[in-house]
């Protein structure tokens, strides 16, 4: 993956909020909820990312201090993406190459022609806890997008000691890019109305909740595909390249985020009836529909009868 030299960047929305306490010295482990297994790692992660979305659908706060907690917007914006201005500075930069990244994923919904668009409120990165509009979380819940505040977080921590080190996933530049734009898949979900169609607690392969992340895995694919011929202000394309190598990646972390294979990693054995966000194989599959996607109605998850892959 390579961004052009010449694109000029826009870091207007994409925040680092810096570190705190609750959490940031103790990782990104958390217990799995008694039924889901019961044993301590990652293995929660999944659910606990489903109750957030769903909590936000339901007005029930699930992350502790209540919407009145605060917003990582009122927070000072911090230096880390101060020097990255151009696409040259997303090569040498990771977290430049996440601003081109947010760049080239609102340009693309923006040339989408959805009706209500607009874009995140923020990219938020952080390390220990943070004050967002669905209350206060912490390190353990991973990446999230938050429906009141429409904005992403992203404890940058998750993709070296989650993704990787626990989970066994890949690592790249495009692991990550994946990820925020599976994030923002989310947001489109919450723009056009499908994020509210998720109104129970129910699990298993073809569950609302399942449908509302292979939307986003979807909607990822759909940027995917589109990400290099998205411009800046001034005509330049922003991503340069996006190589074979790269869809790889992304289709590895997909994997690696499947609940079979989380179930498998830290129970020993699958539970269909208790997935939130589908196996690998269905998150790859519904990546490479909108990779190959003519339009967002290829992405209509809640619309057709099965969301598994077809045999």
């Amino acid at each position: 993956m390579r961004f052009n030299p010449k694109a000029r960047l826009d870091r207007s929305r994409v925040r680092d909020v810096g570190r705190s306490g609750g959490g940031g010295a103790t990782g990104m482990r958390i217990p799995i909820p008694g039924g889901i297994g019961g044993k301590g790692g990652i293995g929660g992660l999944v659910l606990v990312i489903a109750l957030v979305i769903l909590a936000q659908c339901t007005g029930i706060d699930i992350l502790g201090g209540g919407s009145g907690g605060g917003s990582a917007s009122n927070a000072p914006k911090l230096l880390t993406y101060d020097a990255c201005e151009s696409g040259g500075d997303a090569n040498d930069n990771r977290d430049c190459a996440r601003v081109a990244t947010e760049n080239t994923l609102t340009g693309f919904w923006e040339s989408q022609d959805i009706d209500g668009f607009r874009p995140v409120d923020g990219l938020y990165t952080f390390s220990g806890s943070v004050s967002t509009g669905c209350g206060n979380a912490s390190s353990d819940v991973g990446p999230f997008y938050c429906p009141p505040d429409e904005s992403i977080y992203l404890d940058t921590r998750f993709f070296d000691q989650v993704l990787e080190d626990q989970l066994g996933g890949p690592d790249g530049l495009f692991v990550e890019m994946y990820v925020l734009a599976h994030e923002y898949g989310h947001h489109i979900s919450n723009v056009i109305g499908d994020m509210a169609r998720v109104k129970s607690q129910q699990t298993g392969p073809e569950s609302p909740g399942v449908r509302l992340e292979l939307q986003a895995d979807c909607f990822a694919g759909m940027w995917a595909k589109a990400a290099p011929t998205i411009e800046d202000d001034n005509g330049e394309v922003i991503i340069s390249e996006i190589t074979e190598q790269d869809l790889k990646l992304g289709l590895d972390a997909a994997a690696a985020v499947g609940d079979d294979y989380i179930q498998r990693k830290t129970q020993g054995q699958v539970q269909e009836e208790a997935w939130t966000h589908g196996s690998s194989a269905q998150r790859q599959y519904w990546f490479t529909v909108g990779y190959e996607a003519d339009s967002m109605e290829d992405c209509a998850t809640f619309d057709v009868d099965s969301v598994q892959v077809p045999r």
